[in-house]
């Protein structure tokens, strides 16, 4: 077995976890989810629902994996070894599978468009900006070429290790995607009808929202802070107890709520003032993102220093999925890290085809009334993502003694016992709650 990798500093982690949490929940998924269920009211919800169930949750993955100082499939078992739920981190690598087989799919996208962006094929070529969308998704060699080559970049990042991989990678990237955001929501800022979209994005109507929507809005907020898969348990196993987990935990909900709210008002103020439909879906981002820049000078050029950040952001979250799948092997097999990863990434490759797919040869394929893609998003989402965060609601109230958790939690911070017993309070009553209630009133 290798030895245990750490983070070399609070800032490493802190923008490797909020890297985790800051990719396609917060950029390419938060916009569309908004425009198909409510618009404000919506975004509300999320807020709610990020910092009374995500943070806690957060926090308390945080708190299990650095007690345990394991990968998540272990971290389980070491904390409570003669608990039925110590299968806990095992159903997380499960559903990280299953995530990876669509978030994968919509990587290559990025890839494909990064490449296009960079031989200016994007503004001002043959097809309509929904028309390349649609070829580019429904052309089986195109779609299957972008998968590849973002599961290989994960791979080589991954191989490399925790520091010298995703930490490196992390610090890098996630600074710069702050920057090109707050460009692209300048400029949408200054379009006509503008605070239209502004309004749509903002303003509550709850007379829009329906049960589903706010399974929508709970399910949003744990995949866009990579929660209830336990990803964030086998980051915090790499952190020194030096370190405060509340205030790491607030930090990354902090920088993932912002980029949400930039990605919204990047978005809606380009979708009213160009008359795009809010609620077009997964494509919106990629119709909307080029007209914008469109009116830019030099836009093909920003368009494509975007994407290219874009896919980093993108990249630096399935770093954390990645990351479960390669330390579990690694960690209970013995396995070299390399060889794993390698493999993982072939396996990868191979579970995705189906939902790459789904918008071309499999297009008639369908599940519940859904696509392959469209189906494994649904189950994953609102689905798994919020059951394992139950469970691991359960776990941490009923299968530690409090005073195990409690000392975890306040270890390297300036905290006290009454912010400990508000936490505590959460996981044992609201979070459990919320999540059965919700699920209760969408069936």
């Amino acid at each position: 077995m290798e030895n245990k990798e750490q983070w070399s500093s609070k800032i490493g982690f802190i923008l490797a976890s909020a890297g985790a949490a800051i990719g396609l929940g917060a950029i390419w998924k938060f916009p569309y989810v908004v425009g198909q269920s409510g618009g404000g009211a919506f975004f509300l919800l999320f807020v709610l629902f990020t910092v009374l169930i995500g943070l806690p949750m957060l926090i308390a993955e945080y708190v299990i994996g650095r007690k345990a100082e394991k990968e998540a499939v272990s971290a389980y078992h070491k904390l409570a070894p003669s608990s039925w739920m110590k299968q806990t981190g095992l159903l997380g690598v499960i559903g990280c599978v299953l995530l990876l087989s669509f978030y994968a799919v919509v990587g290559g996208w990025i890839i494909v468009y990064t490449l296009l962006g960079a031989i200016n094929q994007i503004i001002g070529g043959n097809r309509s900006y929904d028309e390349l969308f649609g070829y580019v998704i429904s052309t089986p060699w195109i779609t299957l070429a972008g998968l590849f080559v973002f599961i290989l970049l994960n791979v080589f990042v991954i191989a490399a290790g925790v520091q010298k991989g995703i930490e490196k990678a992390s610090k890098v990237l996630m600074p710069l995607l702050f920057i090109f955001f707050i460009i692209l929501v300048v400029r949408s800022l200054t379009l006509d009808n503008a605070m239209e979209g502004v309004k749509f994005f903002l303003a509550p109507d709850f007379s829009n929202i329906t049960w589903e929507a706010v399974l929508f809005a709970l399910g949003q907020s744990f995949f866009s802070l990579a929660v209830g898969f336990s990803c964030m348990v086998t980051y915090s196993s790499y952190l020194s107890k030096k370190e405060s987990l509340p205030n790491a935990a607030g930090t990354v909900v902090v920088l993932n709520i912002l980029v949400s709210l930039l990605a919204g008002l990047a978005i809606f103020p380009a979708v009213f003032s160009f008359g795009i439909e809010p609620t077009a879906g997964p494509g919106l981002l990629f119709n909307v993102l080029p007209t914008v820049f469109a009116q830019i000078p030099f836009g093909s050029v920003f368009l494509f220093l975007f994407l290219l950040l874009f896919l980093f952001a993108t990249i630096t979250s399935s770093f954390s999925m990645f990351e479960i799948i390669v330390s579990a092997v690694v960690e209970n097999r013995g396995t070299n890290r390399k060889v794993t990863t390698y493999g993982a990434g072939v396996v990868m490759f191979i579970l995705a085809i189906p939902a790459a797919l789904s918008f071309g040869v499999l297009g008639d394929v369908s599940f519940f009334g859904k696509g392959i893609f469209d189906a494994t998003d649904y189950l994953v989402s609102n689905i798994l993502l919020p059951i394992g965060a139950l469970i691991i609601a359960i776990f941490i109230r009923w299968s530690v003694p409090k005073e195990t958790i409690r000392v975890e939690f306040l270890q390297g911070s300036k905290l006290g016992d009454g912010m400990f017993g508000v936490w505590y309070g959460l996981m044992t009553y609201l979070v459990p709650i919320v999540i059965i209630l919700v699920f209760i009133l969408s069936l």
